[in-house]
């Protein structure tokens, strides 16, 4: 019988294989560093040494001031041993080379006197320290017996989970209570499991995100968008646009206000036909003079500053249906096709003519306007 660990990496999804680049992670985490001091940090979904994640925390490792850095590979990669033979790695010369294995540090000493901690002190660890690197029994899956025990010894997971089991992995690292910093979808923020984590300000985004970041991936990952992938050095490229950084280590950025300019007007801000709130189209036209329940797109929560704004629910489970206020025939997209009147709020648009919206978080202003 197949053992959990093998199920749980048959469960996985075949394309969630995107690798974060090193410029990427460095300018995310610039903004966190006193946070790190005397913290174990744990990469629970890469590959060490050829994670970007790893390097990060490997070559800042002193600078940081980390008490320990783990990180475990997964069965089935395509990018284990690319950059250092599994042959070389001391621990795993005692038996035949796995591709499944963790890596534990809690010193990195700088071998070559230059002052500095580079890959070479990294890699020199690996092939000559035997405790460093050594092989999993499992197949390395963040849900596994093993990967759980080095969670429950960390004080802060890092990493690019596979964004198929985003809701799984979130959940295991509320449930554990654990710090993290971690890439997921934008829309991720809207599933049922995460939008209340958000409300209960238990999650939040970071600091670097919109605008467009390119993850490595798998050769045989194909994209009909030709703007959207690219090989570099023989390694192929792809990029994403909805990436966000998902957290819960402090940040200044979400106790800043954002500036509100502009007033209420019953004309600009149409009021929902099956709930008491206006229909606001972007979040930087919220009006500073309006005391009652809002509807903004999902892009409010990268300004969200609980000090300024309470966050009531979302559209989804709020609106009532709307067969309570019109016929079917009454109710359209904003295409004009007939739509299904529930889980979305509506405006009016004409006498006896009501367009859905999308998916709105619903908020109240409880702060200054500026």
């Amino acid at each position: 019988m197949a053992s959990n660990e093998a199920l749980s990496a048959r469960n996985r999804s075949a394309l969630d294989e995107w690798y974060t680049q090193l410029v990427d992670i460095e300018a995310e985490l610039r903004h966190y560093r006193p946070q790190f001091k005397g913290k174990t940090v744990f990469c629970n979904c890469d590959d060490p040494f050829e994670s970007n994640f790893f390097k990060f925390f490997a070559m800042n490792f002193n600078q940081l001031g980390l008490r320990k850095l783990s990180a475990t590979s997964y069965a089935g990669s395509p990018i284990t041993g690319q950059q250092l033979s599994l042959f070389d790695a001391a621990g795993l010369q005692a038996e035949r080379p796995r591709d499944v294995f963790k890596v534990e540090i809690s010193e990195v000493p700088d071998r070559n006197d230059d002052g500095a901690i580079d890959l070479s002190d990294v890699e020199h660890l690996l092939r000559h320290d035997a405790n460093v690197m050594t092989p999993l029994k499992g197949d390395g899956d963040f849900r596994s017996r093993e990967a759980i025990e080095l969670l429950e010894e960390a004080d802060v997971v890092v990493t690019n989970p596979p964004f198929s089991l985003f809701r799984e992995f979130i959940a295991q690292l509320i449930d554990h209570g654990k710090q993290f910093l971690v890439l997921g979808d934008q829309n991720a923020a809207k599933y049922s499991s995460i939008f209340p984590l958000f409300v209960q300000n238990k999650v939040w985004f970071g600091y670097e995100n919109g605008g467009t970041k390119w993850f490595r991936v798998p050769d045989e990952y194909t994209i009909k968008t030709k703007e959207r992938w690219k090989i570099e050095d023989g390694v192929k490229y792809q990029s994403m646009g909805r990436v966000y950084w998902y957290t819960n280590l402090e940040t200044t950025r979400r106790h800043q206000n954002m500036v509100l300019y502009k007033r209420y007007s019953p004309e600009e801000y149409p009021t929902y036909v099956n709930y008491d709130g206006i229909d606001v189209d972007r979040a930087s036209d919220i009006p500073m003079d309006y005391e009652g329940h809002m509807g903004v797109p999902i892009t409010f929560l990268d300004r969200y500053n609980p000090e300024q704004f309470e966050i009531v629910g979302i559209s989804t489970k709020l609106a009532e249906p709307m067969a309570k206020y019109a016929e079917p025939d009454q109710y359209v997209s904003a295409k004009g096709n007939r739509v299904g009147g529930t889980g979305k709020f509506f405006v009016p648009i004409a006498k006896d003519r009501y367009r859905g919206v999308y998916e709105r978080v619903v908020i109240r202003r409880i702060g200054g306007v500026s």
